[in-house]
């Protein structure tokens, strides 16, 4: 490895541990608010975000809605490629809070719609993100490391150290795996939306609220895609450097 590839190891080695973590008191609080606050949130709006989920799920795993235009390509090194995802990620912070300011002004309705556009911001990122890192997006396996990424951003903390766990010995689980896979055998859509929809209810709740939606919506969906975008960089490098060189030496 080069200096740099050193540093961005032991970043990676950081975001792993921090993955790992326990939940603290301030996020157990949260997640009950986020529980009670689920039972005030209007049934079609639940049954719409249920639904914007297992469709994005689907699509990765079964579809090509997502694929990444042919301009991304694999960066020559490590560093260009956090460059360029640094750059992207700009994009699509921006291209996000926008459409959150748009959706947000609109009060519930709108506001149920932003969900389903927020999540094909997110998937849209992922995989453009990952081609600048070499993984293969028409390799079923390599699509699902993908939703494993985003549930590392957007999960519980008992949630992300399955996860941690998984990345981190991510060639063995996937050995005996075809590279043609089934969403009803390699995901449980039902708890991967709940994790992300517990995740992200009580700013999105607020964002539904008349008012200040506008500017809820626009902060949020900033603050998310750079959430993603954090796990997306460090799970990118973690692919890159395990194919690169052998870290279990």
């Amino acid at each position: 490895m080069d200096s740099y590839e050193k540093e961005a190891y032991e970043e990676v080695l950081l975001w792993i541990r921090k993955l790992k973590k326990p939940s603290t008191l301030t996020q157990s609080f949260t997640k009950n608010v986020q529980t009670k606050l689920n039972h005030y949130m209007p049934k079609k709006v639940h049954q719409a975000m249920g639904a914007a989920v297992k469709n994005m799920t689907e699509s990765v795993i079964n579809g090509s809605e997502y694929f990444p235009d042919k301009k991304y390509e694999k960066a020559p090194s490590l560093r260009e490629a956090d460059k360029q995802l640094e750059d992207l990620l700009s994009v699509f912070k921006k291209g996000a809070a926008a459409e959150g300011a748009g959706t947000g002004a609109g009060g519930i309705f709108l506001g149920a719609v932003d969900f389903p556009l927020l999540l094909a911001f997110k998937m849209r990122f992922l995989f453009s993100g990952a081609a600048l890192y070499g993984l293969d997006v028409s390799d079923f396996r390599d699509r699902l490391y993908l939703l494993h990424i985003f549930q590392a951003a957007f999960s519980s903390s008992t949630k992300r150290r399955e996860t941690a766990e998984l990345l981190e010995s991510w060639d063995e689980y996937v050995s005996d795996k075809p590279r043609k896979l089934s969403l009803a055998k390699e995901v449980d859509w039902v708890v991967f939306q709940q994790e992300y929809r517990d995740h992200i209810d009580l700013v999105k709740m607020l964002q539904l609220m008349p008012g200040f939606g506008a500017v809820v919506g626009a902060a949020a969906n900033y603050h998310l895609l750079g959430q993603l975008g954090e796990a997306a960089k460090q799970g990118y490098r973690l692919k890159w450097l395990s194919e690169t060189y052998d870290l279990n030496r």
